[in-house]
């Protein structure tokens, strides 16, 4: 099923429109951009986090146990936060990630505290956020469409998605689809499932094939030194209490319902939504080993371009909203960016009343940077 092709991920669009398997993780969003609601916005400044993944050629021993030498020596990401970034207070438990990288693999692991490790879900592509989990977000290219979502809870059971494009535009996640090769595993320190005594903590180890990444990377992988991929991490963590021999959610008593799960991220959202792939973290890969650790993360511009284009993607949305066609002027938007020294201010916009396409220029290398309505961001050079 894995494939270099966009055939294959055609594919695998139509089997999801069929099958429908994208309803499990919309029915999560707290946010819609249904033309009767107000399209949502990141109420945080643009200030994604940075990472350097550098190389081993040291074999990792994927056990959950995150104790080779050669994950001692990557660096541990920042403590996660709340997925609305300073909006919310620090989390209670701390959560930490590290990344490294060899010729075959992507390798993840992170790090959660917790007093009372817990667990249900035993079946594959189980809706795996209804229990406490661990979760990956990939965009290769950084579009912000065709991007990877993992999810893991304490028993090592794994859901995996393929998103054609986040569900604001209208999605479909393809639930059908498998990382083949995938590895993962998962260390408890203490016992699950037993409230008898208190944890403390449990971890996971992943490691993905290139094989697979490559898909929407759409060119060869690994990354070469300096690329630069988007990713973000998410823990979902429920408030429970103990019953008996076991853990139950505490139910909130006016809606009848479990109280609203944590979600604890490593680059902050801004909305509880992690599907915004503009907000997640950079990574930024180093042929480098792992133990040289040398590397300065290095900010490229055309960031600064695409943040912009996506400022009009949001106005574009709310115009819609309001007076149910798109604008071809931006001054109409309430856009009031300047230009810059990086790329060409105000944007070119050609539009129908359901679709649009807007386009800068980069500068000084003239590439243009374009978006659609639908939020998808692309360069092409002329």
């Amino acid at each position: 099923m894995v494939s270099n092709s966009t055939t294959t991920i055609l594919l695998l669009l139509c089997i999801a429109l069929i099958v429908g398997g994208c309803q499990k993780q919309a029915d999560r969003a707290t946010t819609t951009s249904d033309s009767a609601t107000k399209f949502p916005t990141p109420q945080i400044d643009f200030d994604p986090r940075q990472y350097i993944c550098y190389r081993t050629d040291n074999p990792i021993i994927v056990d959950g146990m995150l104790n080779d030498t050669t994950w001692i020596a990557a660096a541990w990401t920042e403590d996660f936060v709340d997925i609305e970034g300073s909006l919310k207070p620090k989390p209670k438990l701390k959560t930490r990630a590290k990344m490294l990288w060899d010729q075959d693999y992507l390798f993840i692991a992170a790090e959660m505290e917790e007093p009372h490790v817990w667990g249900t879900l035993t079946q594959r592509d189980a809706v795996i956020y209804y229990d406490n989990d661990f979760e990956v977000f990939i965009d290769p290219d950084g579009d912000s469409h065709e991007y990877y979502e993992l999810e893991i809870n304490a028993l090592n059971t794994q859901w995996d998605l393929l998103l054609i494009k986040p569900y604001r535009d209208g999605g479909p996640a393809v639930d059908s689809w498998d990382v083949q090769g995938i590895q993962s595993a998962v260390a408890v320190d203490g016992t699950i499932n037993n409230p008898g005594d208190q944890d403390t903590g449990w971890s996971v180890e992943i490691a993905i094939p290139w094989e697979v990444l490559s898909e929407c990377a759409h060119k060869p992988s690994p990354p070469k030194e300096g690329d630069q991929w988007r990713l973000n991490f998410s823990r979902v963590e429920w408030e429970t209490r103990v019953v008996g021999d076991h853990y139950e959610k505490i139910i909130d008593l006016e809606t009848n319902k479990p109280l609203p799960e944590n979600n604890w991220v490593w680059s902050p959202q801004g909305l509880i939504n992690m599907h915004y792939p503009e907000m997640w973290g950079f990574v930024q890969f180093s042929e480098k080993f792992v133990e040289s650790d040398s590397v300065t993360f290095k900010w490229n511009h055309k960031e600064d371009a695409k943040w912009a284009l996506r400022q009009l993607y949001y106005a574009q949305k709310k115009h819609y909203t309001q007076y149910g066609y798109y604008s071809a002027n931006v001054f109409r938007l309430n856009l009031h960016l300047e230009k810059t020294e990086w790329f060409t201010w105000p944007p070119s916009i050609k539009r129908t009343p359901n679709l649009y396409e807007a386009q800068i220029t980069i500068l000084p290398d003239s590439a243009t940077l374009h978006i659609s309505q639908d939020g998808h961001i692309w360069c092409s050079h002329d």
